[in-house]
């Protein structure tokens, strides 16, 4: 299940609408940021862990402390829950100016002021960790993190790194298998997304 199939479920399938109507933003602005912020976490994960920050992707979708998130666009819209947001994308992008760009650049392309978008693409941030880590049992983290670390059968970093950029098969020649981390990172791939977006704001 890609990311943006896992928002599109969120709360029986209300998540994004109920975090738009939230925000005060129009539901079909809403569903264009919501794209785009799946394809961003997405490219940005596997980027990261190319980069050799694989460790701290794993950590983040440990446990089930954001799960609320998920659950209730309530929670997920609060300061908390966007503060929680920020710090989910500053971790994935680099940094908050990484993330603030990444606002700027979204609200000019769905027509919206920066502030309501940057709030909105922190929650629905906050909404996507919560799915992630609900959808990724701890003992599947637990198993990655061993094979990150080399502890596990074969394949280490680099063949955690293969695995998860699609340079070879989730789990052949003993090394971890990434198969859930994999799908879940995937963007729907259907061409909403202009390139020069994702080449700007997920190095």
């Amino acid at each position: 299940m890609s990311i943006m199939k896992l928002l599109q479920q969120a709360q029986g399938g209300q998540g994004i609408a109920q975090l738009a109507a939230q925000l005060v933003l129009d539901e079909a602005k809403a569903s264009q940021l919501a794209g785009l912020l799946a394809q961003v976490i997405g490219s940005a994960a596997k980027q990261r862990a190319e980069s050799g920050g694989l460790e701290s992707v794993l950590g983040a979708l440990r446990g089930e402390e954001q799960a609320q998130m998920f659950e209730d666009a309530s929670v997920a819209a609060s300061p908390a829950g966007q503060q929680q947001g920020m710090a989910f994308l500053e971790s994935l992008m680099g940094d908050q100016q990484q993330a603030q760009g990444l606002a700027s650049e979204a609200a000019s392309r769905v027509g919206v002021d920066q502030s309501t978008v940057a709030q909105f693409l922190a929650a629905l941030a906050a909404m996507a960790q919560g799915g992630l880590q609900k959808q990724m049992p701890d003992s599947s983290i637990d198993g990655m993190m061993q094979a990150f670390s080399g502890g596990g059968q074969g394949g280490g970093l680099m063949g955690m790194v293969s695995g998860l950029l699609g340079g070879g098969h989730p789990g052949a020649q003993g090394g971890p298998d990434l198969s859930m981390l994999t799908a879940m990172l995937d963007a729907d791939g259907d061409g909403s997304i202009l390139d020069d977006v994702m080449a700007k704001f997920t190095r």
